[in-house]
């Protein structure tokens, strides 16, 4: 998967398991994430962060839908392709992910499950493209939002 292909802070809580297998992704308090803009924003932020952080457990665990896409066509696991992407944004780029949010007047809604987030709608002291970071869609599966394209 290019680092071009279409693609919850508090609520979440990233952890040091790398290569372990198991999502870094722990959701505090017993029910599913909002099903809500909101939560998708938040979920968004959250894999925006962990891109700055290098975090391949959370990068893949909320790109996981679109990763497995990408992988069957043709692409290596999630893991492998992204320790590519995180080669290709710059260190000033990285560091502008970490505290990197989202312009919810900028996010487009196309169903209540089904959250399209362009590149212009990320808000960092970092400019970012379609060819660096790209715009992706979030879609609302069992009980949060995961990167589908």
């Amino acid at each position: 998967m290019s680092a071009s292909t279409r693609t919850e802070g508090p609520s979440a809580t990233p952890s040091a398991s790398a290569g372990t297998g198991t999502p870094s992704v722990v959701p505090t308090g017993d029910g599913p994430a909002p099903r809500t803009e909101e939560g998708a924003i938040k979920r968004y932020e959250q894999y925006l962060h962990a891109l700055g952080h290098e975090d391949i457990d959370t990068v893949c665990e909320v790109a996981g839908p679109a990763a497995k896409q990408a992988e069957d066509q043709g692409f290596g696991p999630c893991t492998s392709t992204y320790v590519a992407v995180f080669r290709m944004i710059s260190p000033a780029q990285k560091k502008a992910l970490r505290t990197a949010t989202v312009d919810p007047g900028r996010v487009v809604v196309r169903t209540p499950g089904k959250i399209e987030m362009p590149v212009e709608a990320v808000r960092s002291s970092a400019t970012f493209s379609e060819s660096d970071l790209g715009s992706y869609t979030l879609e609302y599966l069992k009980t949060d939002w995961y990167i589908t394209d």
